[in-house]
């Protein structure tokens, strides 16, 4: 295990913007050699611009996920470079809203070759990696949509169960190794991802409230790489939601199936389009979607979210505890998310 950040190396994917630029910049102000890969040179060169006088430094690698030989370059390059990666993480992702049959299938097919076999090319070069030098750090971020799917997403929810099933599959293969494999699971998170996404529903998309900071993840992905965990939410709200779906997870779908048509749209019109699926778009390259404020909801609302979430999974678990015949075995485990 490695878990000093000041001259470590670490790779991180979807560096451009949203949680992977703002991962990046908490990592070279920590002192760590960062690895920024994306599609979008300039706005790599904008991260890197923004990291001078940091205590660490960026190297800029232009690199498509989808593409496995462009990954492996990006290995290459870090290994040229640095002479090793400590870490990396799989960040770069992609969003398609529609209802599923009237999803184009090329776009579909796009948003699982860049949020899971963009996570599976990087992998196979970390991994290679690690196992030579006999240590390493390979952090997935996933969503907590994984816990219990999502309407009108099931492009990005099918990848992001993909990544899961990936993470832990890994991480038995290297259970007697130095290699930690972590997941990270947030929230609905302040980024660009959304005004990006390609949208055939015919309405504007937006994040689901609450929305947090997009810095709480990069700080959560800083903190794994000094102390790895197999899997950590960010976001109280998406753990509450968790819960919910665990022990009760027909009153969960129901209550998806419902907000999810009224809170994850806007009340705006929005052409058909395949947003950034296949074509990088160079405006959007900031941490911030512009989601908080006016847009978002407050600390409060979130708070009231999150525990609203909680309310409705603290009876369900104790529904579940009264119908094991009392037996205290059962009601934990059913609250708590593994």
């Amino acid at each position: 295990m490695f878990n000093k950040l000041k001259d470590s190396v670490v790779v991180v994917t979807g560096a451009s913007s949203g949680i992977g630029r703002a991962t990046a910049m908490a990592l070279a102000k920590k002192g760590a050699h960062v690895v920024a890969a994306a599609r979008r040179e300039e706005a790599l060169d904008e991260l890197a611009r923004d990291c001078e006088g940091f205590k660490g430094d960026v190297l800029v690698v232009p690199t498509d996920v989808t593409d496995e030989d462009a990954v492996e370059h990006l290995g290459e390059q870090a290994i040229k470079q640095f002479g090793t990666i400590d870490a990396w993480v799989n960040n770069a992702a992609v969003t398609l809203f529609a209802q599923f049959e009237e999803a184009p299938r090329d776009a579909y097919r796009r948003v699982l070759e860049t949020n899971l076999f963009g996570y599976i090319y990087g992998a196979r070069t970390a991994i290679r990696v690690f196992r030579e030098q006999g240590y390493g750090n390979l952090i997935n971020v996933s969503s907590m949509v994984t816990r219990g799917g999502s309407p009108y997403i099931s492009a990005y929810v099918t990848s992001k169960y993909g990544v899961n099933g990936l993470t832990k599959c890994l991480r038995q293969e290297l259970q007697d190794t130095d290699i930690d494999i972590c997941l990270v699971m947030p929230a609905s998170i302040d980024t660009p991802l959304f005004q990006q996404a390609a949208n055939y529903t015919g309405r504007a998309v937006k994040p689901m409230d609450p929305v947090y900071d997009a810095r709480k993840v990069s700080d959560c992905i800083v903190d794994l790489i000094k102390s790895p965990e197999d899997e950590t939410y960010v976001g109280n709200a998406g753990r509450a939601m968790g819960a919910l779906h665990k022990v009760a997870p027909k009153a969960y779908e129901k209550t998806m199936a419902r907000q999810v048509p009224k809170k994850h749209f806007r009340e705006l019109p929005a052409a058909p389009n395949n947003g950034n699926l296949f074509q990088p778009q160079n405006h959007w390259a900031r941490i911030d979607g512009g989601w908080n404020g006016k847009r978002g909801i407050t600390k409060n609302g979130a708070a009231k979210v999150a525990t609203a979430g909680l309310m409705l999974a603290i009876p369900a678990a104790a529904w579940v505890w009264w119908n094991n015949g009392g037996q205290s075995k059962s009601w934990v485990r059913r609250l708590m998310p593994v």
